[in-house]
């Protein structure tokens, strides 16, 4: 799905439109027009900081986001290329430790745009390589770089070596680039997999496990897995963490979610098994504390669009937009709401499975409020609302995700203290953030 990205400095909306009038337009894998377009850049992504590459389904970001506080908690300097952007297309690279500003990003785009006449880039491969370019430039210590999609053809994966790589949690996504069954998406992330590069994975069911063990060893990638190579178990609010080194104790996330704990137990085992930095133990507690990622589980402060509830109304924001989000979703939920059932705004991409969100939170919803994702294809309104009304959930429709917002603050008005959900989309928790004046920096 394109991204339709826009920016309110004209020095880099200049570049957007240049790249909206060269990319395909459409996601495309493949290592081929990367390869060509980083040749003509001098070949960037050769001359890394030791890269901390990440796949999987969801909590991928998470993780990226728990090595970036862990290692800038030890005194590193960090990269970090992330996708998609919320709010700001600036969010997607981080040089050592700042947002990219207008300036530098529009000149860097441009430099890339110059060169890529030919090739038919895409809008990812040509922000992978300004991403690069930027990193092959600007002094620091590490990249945390998270893959866009898939693994094996995803444009990051053009790195030919890596400190370490890891996968988070698997699940259906994507079928139609990475397959329809689970082996076949599991082997596409494990593509990743690098000669000589340790691959962290948590647990997965016996035949995903061997799909990876095979990518691993045709790459000849050292595997570490979740049991076999390392461990975790939550004790109360501790994490208890144990590899061959020995064990460490961690403080829960502060992000919500039980899904969390497993997200930086990945990070830690990263952390843990690569040789290129040295990461002491009370860092990775300190990012345990400090990470945010936005739109996962995210509380909404006090804004434009959370002052419309009335008082006591708790609003809930996450980019989850696919079977195992909605468990795990539906797991967190349980905790957080105390007053009954939740209202959920939702807005969901046509290419996403609507029904496989929905069904592992319908024992928690009173009501969905069925919205559009401004500027995407996506499933209509009345669509959704008949998937949850199938389900025996009430459903209705609203014009945006303000309409609905007010909607629900009627219903709050006779129903107080509830929780409202918004959900479905990455692209819909963006403009929700944007709405709200809570854009990430």
């Amino acid at each position: 799905m394109p991204d339709h990205a826009r920016s309110a400095d004209p020095a880099v909306q200049r570049q957007l439109d240049r790249l909206w009038a060269l990319s395909p337009g459409a996601d495309v894998l493949g290592l081929e027009r990367i390869t060509r377009l980083l040749a003509r850049l001098g070949d960037p992504h050769l001359r890394l900081p030791p890269v901390f590459h990440v796949a999987g389904t969801n909590g991928k970001g998470s993780t990226c986001a728990f090595l970036r506080n862990a290692l800038e908690a030890a005194g590193y300097r960090v990269h970090a290329y992330t996708s998609p952007h919320l709010v700001r297309f600036n969010e997607r690279i981080r040089l050592a430790g700042t947002l990219i500003d207008d300036t530098t990003l529009a000149g860097l785009l441009g430099e890339v745009l110059d060169v890529a006449e030919g090739i038919g880039a895409s809008f990812f491969e040509v922000t992978t390589a300004a991403a690069f370019l930027a990193f092959a430039r600007v002094p620091a210590d590490a990249c945390v770089i998270e893959v866009g999609l898939g693994g094996r053809l995803d444009a990051t994966n053009v790195l030919p070596t890596a400190a370490v790589c890891g996968i988070a949690a698997l699940g259906m996504d994507h079928e139609a680039f990475l397959g329809d069954t689970l082996p076949k998406i599991a082997a596409e992330k494990a593509g990743i997999a690098k000669g000589d590069v340790p691959l962290v994975t948590m647990a997965y069911p016996a035949g995903i496990t061997a799909v990876i063990a095979q990518s691993a060893a045709r790459a000849g990638a050292s595997l570490l897995p979740q049991q076999a190579a390392w461990r975790f178990r939550v004790d109360g609010d501790t994490i208890v963490y144990q590899d061959s080194v020995g064990e460490l104790r961690l403080p829960l996330p502060t992000m919500y979610g039980a899904h969390q704990a497993d997200n930086l137990a990945l990070a830690t085992a990263m952390l843990r098994h690569q040789r290129a930095l040295m990461v002491p133990k009370g860092t990775i507690a300190a990012a345990a504390r400090a990470t945010f990622w936005p739109a996962r589980l995210q509380h909404l402060s006090p804004g434009p669009l959370v002052d419309l509830m009335p008082h006591g109304s708790a609003v809930w924001l996450d980019g989850g937009h696919n079977a195992s989000a909605g468990e795990a979703l539906a797991q967190a939920l349980g905790t957080i709401s105390e007053a009954g059932g939740v209202t959920l705004i939702l807005g969901m991409l046509a290419n996403k499975d609507a029904r496989g969100f929905l069904s592992p939170l319908e024992p928690l919803l009173d009501r969905v409020i069925a919205v559009p994702v401004p500027d995407h294809g996506c499933h209509a309104p009345s669509e959704l609302a008949d998937v949850a009304a199938a389900f025996g959930i009430q459903a209705s429709t609203a014009a945006d995700v303000d309409a609905a917002m007010r909607l629900v603050a009627d219903i709050f008005r006779v129903e107080p203290g509830r929780t409202v959900l918004i959900a479905g989309s990455l692209y819909l928790a963006g403009e929700v953030l944007d709405l709200n004046d809570e854009a990430p920096s």
